[in-house]
Order: C-alpha cells, then sequence, then structure tokens
C-alpha cells in the first residue's frame, strides 16, 4: 500500500471548479470578451446602443420611439403595405377562421387553404411550377442549399451575399468559393478554373444586394450559368415590389424570362408585409423540398394568419402599381440628393436600399446616433456586417417617404458628417 506520503496532492475543489467553469459559462464562449469590451468603451464614451431600440407602435415612414416621433429609414416595408386596411382584414379573417398557429409541421398538420393560395400566387409570378413557403426567410437559404448540394459539389456566391447563403454552403459539405461582387468576370474564371472538378455546382447571387443597393447582370448569369452547366438561385429579398416597371423583381428589371433561373428564392417579410421565406422553381424541385428540407418537415408550418397577411399584399402590389411608381421616384430623388450633398453612396444604383458609407465603424455609430437625436432613425452597419473601413448608415427608403423626408434627413447627414472627425477623434482619446 502506498503511504499516506506518496498520494498525489489532492486538487483544490474550488480551483477545479473555477477550471471547468471556461467550459460552462456561456460568458466564456469565443466572441463575448469582445463584446464585452465594446459595450465597456462605448459607455465610456456616452455612446448609446444604436441597435434594439423599441418602437412604441407601426414603424412606417414615421416612427415612435420613447415617446418621440422620427422620420424612420430603418424599415423595409418598401410599399407601405403593413397596415394597409386590406392586409390587416385578412390577417383578422384567416384568425377567425384557422386561429393563430398552424400547430405542427405540414407534413404532421396537414394544409390549409390559404397556404396553397399564397404558394400558387408566387408560382405564379415567376411563371414557375410551384413554390413553398418556410416560417424563416433566413432558414429558407439554410436549410435549402444545406440539402441540395454535397461533398462532390461547388457553391459560387458573391462575396457580399447574405449570411444564411454562405451558412447554408458550409453546412451542405460542399467545396465553396466567392466571386468579386457584381464581377461576373471573376465569376467566370472561378467556374472554367475548376467546374470540372465537381458534380453540381450552384451560382448563388441577390436580386438586390442588402448592404450596397445594387443589382447582377441577370441575362449574363443566365448565359453564364449554362455554359457551365450550373444552377442559379436568385435572392429576391429586396428586390421584390421594389425593381421592375411593376415592381416584379429582378427578371422584370432585365426583361428577362424568370423560367431561366433554377431557384427563386425571397421573403415574405418586406415588401409582402408578413414574414417568412418561399422558394418558387420546377415542380421536382418544390417536391423535393417538401419532402427533405428540414427546416420545411420538421418545423411548424407557416401561421395561416401570416400567409394570409403575405398574399394580400402581393395582390395589393398587382392592384396598386402607383406604390412601386412612387417607391422608385423616392429612390431615385434619396440617390440623386445624396450625391449632390457630396455623400459617399458606394455602388448605390438608385434603388430602395442606399448606403451612405462613412467608413470608420466608430464613426458609422456617432453619426447614427446624432441622426437619431435629430429626429432621424437609420441604423450603422459596421465590421464584421460589411468589410473593415466599410461601415456605414443603410437607408431603406419607401413609397411613404415624401421628398420633404428625404431632403431634410440628407441636410442633417450632411452637417453630422462634416463634424464626424473630430468627434471620433475626442471619443478615441477618452477610449
Amino acid at each position: 500500500m502506498r503511504s499516506a506520503g506518496n498520494q498525489p496532492p489532492r486538487a483544490d475543489p474550488a480551483e477545479a471548479r473555477g477550471a471547468q467553469s471556461r467550459f460552462t459559462d456561456f460568458a466564456s464562449l469565443p466572441g463575448y470578451d469582445e463584446l464585452r469590451l465594446q459595450r465597456t468603451v462605448a459607455d465610456r464614451m456616452g455612446l448609446e446602443n444604436p441597435f434594439f431600440r423599441v418602437h412604441d407602435g407601426r414603424g412606417g415612414a414615421r416612427t415612435q420611439i420613447d415617446g418621440r416621433t422620427l422620420i424612420n429609414f430603418s424599415g423595409y416595408d418598401y410599399l407601405g403595405l403593413n397596415g394597409h386596411p386590406e392586409v390587416a382584414g385578412a390577417a383578422k379573417a384567416a384568425i377567425d377562421r384557422y386561429g393563430i398557429s398552424a400547430s405542427a409541421s405540414r407534413v404532421v398538420a396537414g394544409e390549409r387553404p390559404i397556404h396553397r393560395v399564397l404558394e400558387s400566387a408566387l408560382a405564379g409570378h415567376y411563371r414557375a411550377d410551384d413554390a413553398v413557403v418556410f416560417v424563416s426567410g433566413y432558414a429558407t437559404n439554410v436549410s435549402v442549399i444545406a440539402q441540395l448540394l454535397g461533398a462532390k459539389d461547388l457553391v459560387v456566391y458573391d462575396a457580399a451575399i447574405h449570411n444564411s447563403a454562405v451558412v447554408g454552403s458550409v453546412l451542405s459539405g460542399a467545396s465553396r468559393r466567392s466571386f468579386v461582387h457584381n464581377d461576373l468576370d471573376n465569376l467566370e474564371q472561378v467556374l472554367a478554373g475548376i467546374r470540372h472538378k465537381f458534380e453540381r455546382v450552384l451560382i448563388v447571387v441577390e436580386g438586390l444586394y442588402s448592404m450596397d443597393g445594387d443589382v447582377p447582370d441577370l441575362p449574363r448569369l443566365i448565359d453564364i450559368k449554362k455554359r457551365f452547366n450550373a444552377w442559379l438561385m436568385v435572392d429576391e429579398a429586396h428586390a421584390l415590389g421594389v425593381l421592375g416597371r411593376r415592381g416584379y423583381g429582378l427578371f422584370e428589371h432585365f426583361d428577362a424570362d424568370p423560367r431561366d433561373v433554377d431557384i427563386w428564392m425571397g421573403t415574405l417579410s418586406k415588401t409582402l408585409a408578413a414574414c417568412g421565406g418561399y422558394i418558387a422553381g420546377s415542380s421536382s424541385l418544390v417536391d423535393y423540398i417538401r419532402c427533405m428540407v428540414g427546416a420545411f418537415v420538421y418545423s411548424v408550418g407557416m401561421p395561416p394568419v401570416v400567409a394570409a397577411a403575405a398574399a394580400k399584399a402581393l395582390e395589393l402590389m398587382y392592384r396598386e402599381p402607383e406604390r412601386v411608381a412612387t417607391l422608385q421616384k423616392n429612390a431615385a430623388h434619396f440617390l440623386d440628393y445624396a450625391k449632390s450633398r457630396k455623400l459617399d453612396t458606394g455602388f448605390a444604383g438608385g434603388t430602395a436600399v442606399t448606403p451612405v458609407v462613412v467608413g470608420d465603424s466608430l464613426g458609422a455609430v456617432i453619426l447614427s446616433q446624432e441622426l437619431n437625436r435629430r429626429g432621424v432613425n437609420v441604423q450603422p452597419v459596421i465590421y464584421p456586417a460589411v468589410p473593415p473601413k466599410s461601415a456605414r448608415l443603410r437607408f431603406f427608403v419607401t413609397a411613404e417617404h415624401t421628398q420633404r423626408d428625404i431632403e431634410t434627413t440628407l441636410d442633417i447627414v450632411a452637417e453630422e458628417i462634416a463634424r464626424l472627425p473630430e468627434r471620433v477623434q475626442a471619443l478615441k482619446a477618452l477610449a
């Protein structure tokens, strides 16, 4: 037997608990220390958190925050249909008929007629065989891309693509490549070099880029995908209701045949004043998604009330094209007036999404706070959501904004940007 003197020293229980806590304390997760440091520095500088502001009611061209009314450029309600009496009426009627929830996945709980109405309308919009709706736009991209591709395949996406497409590509197990934003020469170079190594290839772009407000060349993309025997997926989240003479989206903007795009993806939370995502395409694609994609098979079905609101909003977009015309007029005026005030609008093309590029992340946060103080609500977009030194304020223009809203806001932006270098320097000194 070992003598007591030969026993290994006993670990201090408190010390052991402390060592293990780095694996059980959520505050030890990667990145959380940096987040706390950022908040500490912001508090020291007297900067408010520009995110998660509580709005007192519906946020349209105006919104109420802490009892104050502000001009609002931080909402996706491009055609002003959120709260439209007919949209609200359709939602209330759906509640009376179906209740709130679908109660289970549509595989388990079955269909409701309004699901079919919405999906049929979306399929018809893109001249597609069929369409399917999901409860989350983010989950639509993640789950569909993850299911369609595998280890022998390749996903090629624009460098500015939404995070959901990137995450879906990672989960698919496919090889991944990005190409320079909106540089289709670079896309061709990538495909020419490696297409032969893979079985299926998916090209993913946005119809209207949510950070820059520019659009891809759809006819050329269609030509590229045909020559390289690839699928083309277009994320229409910000394009529907915004692009094209009637707001039909990217295909109408270029007068292209939507059937030349293999996968149309979009969201219901912007122009369509609801929530969720959709895929439109061939009957085999949609049938496969309904039976194989986890976010549809294992997730609760879209609440009928949400489907009813989206279907009515799409109907109103068709019936009231003047809303699209007003939006496009406002968007063009926003860009023209911003340029007249010498503001950096990046790649913006006069659509509903227009950034004002500041560069420095701290500067973007300060600018957002000063605009809030002066009666304008607009959010900063900072690194890592955008590349380093390209922080910006991102303005969402709607059909409800007036020319005065636009000019008053941009005059304030120009005034505050002129003061920004001195303020940034002073606050950095405090840090």
